[in-house]
């Protein structure tokens, strides 16, 4: 995986056309991350932003949309290679500014990128 494909929903997450994430459960392999604020597309670099209540004690994380390996629609639930330790270790999301701010992005991806590949078929 490139970086730049970080960005970009894999063939595998296949979602609906026009289809709005907000409200779906994030699940990691080893536990559920949280809820998706919103979805953004700024700078070509498409990511979650993730409500994750009070397991990162009420702060969101910024997800970028590479990791996802699945979206059941009917289920209102994306599932994500990564764990919820690997997500939380993330560059810290703090503000809605940074998510306008090519160079946080660019730091988010390639700590995503850098992470270890996963087999999408082994659960």
């Amino acid at each position: 995986m490139t970086v730049d494909s970080i960005w970009s929903y894999p063939p595998q997450a296949v979602r609906e056309p026009g289809g709005d994430p907000t409200g779906f459960t994030v699940v990691a392999p080893d536990g559920v991350v949280g809820h998706v604020d919103r979805e953004a597309d700024h700078f070509g670099m498409r990511h979650l932003v993730v409500d994750t209540g009070v397991w990162v004690f009420g702060q969101s994380v910024l997800v970028p949309v590479g990791v996802v390996t699945g979206v059941d629609a009917g289920e209102r639930r994306i599932e994500v290679a990564c764990s919820r330790t690997e997500i939380k270790a993330a560059p810290r999301f703090r503000t809605d500014s940074e998510t306008m701010d090519p160079g946080y992005l660019r730091r988010v991806g390639e700590y995503y990128h850098g992470l270890p590949p996963r087999d999408p078929s082994v659960a």
